[in-house]
């Protein structure tokens, strides 16, 4: 693979997370760049690319002026909501390998509580292919995602003779890391499996804390090569692997005709990629940064990378046999569209995180699910 070892993450900044940020999503994304190029010893002089994602709203060049940058050499987006996350890095990797850029700051920026609510589900849409794919299951009232990811969390628990407990473990593994950060909008909030049990239905067999948050925030990630990297002040969080997949068959959360609902194909594309071209495999991973809009997805995303069999994966999260999201996640963090589960990767990587685990040198992270996606193996430089 061109890119592993060849480039590293050496910045991440952020906004405060909160429910009401009181400014627009470009002063988000240029507090969140801003504080990035900080954290990497790096001024605005010093970038000439951007990467982000298509439902961002503040554009790369716009972005570059409100932020101080010059000449751009290299700007990219990304499609597919959550699922873009590791795959902005991926580019930045990619342009710096290539000679292309110099150093690249991935930003993801928006008033998602405040502002447009992605929970609130389907409004006015432009007509595109993807609205008349949507529009075969907006009839039958599944109109959110969590009613998207309800369909296969419903046969998930069949198949395996499971309960909605099973679900449970992943909700109370965030809180409780998200109950130790400071940055989280949990902090010092836990729950317990009873508390899960408790919490009112939002689309059965899903309830109140199976879902994520919504956010107001920014996140930005600064990329350049490795040799650059080791001069910086930060250690380098090398970019191991990346990938980006799809499956057969792929829609946009409502891949509801696929021969199989209790699995992500396309979880298992970016999975193959990563363990063929890192040369690792599950046991070698320190950490699972897991993309968890919704619980149940968490589960699948386990089982596609070959960290426990089939109908297992609520089993190896009850047992802790891998530290899981340990900044709360998008569940107790927040929902930056797992921008912030990038960061934590680095922090892991720095022994800086808030729930450090001892020795950490390979974080995986993945994107969002249910759509294609994306992946990221970070390591520790040499």
């Amino acid at each position: 693979m061109s890119i592993g070892g060849r480039a590293a993450v050496v910045g991440i900044g952020a906004t405060e997370f909160s429910k009401d940020s009181g400014r627009s999503e470009l002063k988000l994304a240029v507090e969140a760049v801003h504080a990035a190029l900080a954290d990497a010893g790096l001024s605005p002089a010093d970038v000439d690319g951007l990467v982000t994602f298509t439902m961002d709203t503040s554009p790369e060049i716009t972005v570059a002026q409100a932020a101080g940058i010059g000449e751009l050499s290299f700007f990219s987006r990304i499609h597919y909501g959550g699922g873009a996350a590791c795959a902005t890095v991926q580019q930045a990797a990619l342009a710096v390998a290539s000679g292309i850029a110099d150093v690249v700051v991935c930003y993801r920026a928006f008033n998602e509580r405040s502002g447009r609510r992605f929970g609130s589900g389907v409004r006015h849409r432009e007509p595109s292919a993807e609205g008349a794919a949507l529009g075969w299951n907006l009839p039958s009232g599944l109109l959110t995602p969590a009613s998207w990811v309800a369909m296969a969390a419903q046969r998930y628990l069949h198949t395996y003779g499971l309960t909605p407990e099973a679900f449970g473990h992943v909700a109370v593994t965030d809180r409780r890391h998200a109950a130790n950060n400071p940055a989280a909008y949990f902090y010092g909030q836990p729950i317990t499996l009873a508390d899960h049990a408790a919490s009112r239905w939002i689309v059965e067999p899903l309830r109140l804390l199976d879902c994520c948050q919504e956010t107001d925030g920014g996140q930005a990630i600064v990329v350049t090569g490795i040799e650059r990297a080791r001069d910086l002040p930060q250690p380098p969080a090398a970019i191991v692997a990346a990938a980006q997949g799809a499956g057969r068959a792929q829609e946009q959360m409502t891949s509801f005709y696929r021969d199989d609902l209790t699995g992500l194909p396309e979880v298992g594309v970016v999975a193959r990629q990563l363990w063929r071209t890192s040369g690792l495999a599950p046991g070698d991973i320190d950490v699972g940064i897991i993309y968890d809009h919704f619980t149940p997805f968490v589960l699948m995303q386990l089982e596609e990378f070959g960290f426990c069999e089939p109908g297992e994966a609520a089993g190896f999260v009850a047992a802790d046999a891998l530290p899981l999201n340990t900044h709360g996640g998008q569940l107790g963090e927040a929902y930056l569209h797992g921008m912030n589960g990038i960061a934590e990767a680095v922090r892991q990587l720095r022994s800086a995180s808030v729930n450090q685990v001892p020795g950490a040198a390979r974080v995986l992270v993945t994107a969002g699910t249910g759509v294609p996606t994306s992946g990221l193996i970070l390591g520790a430089d040499g």
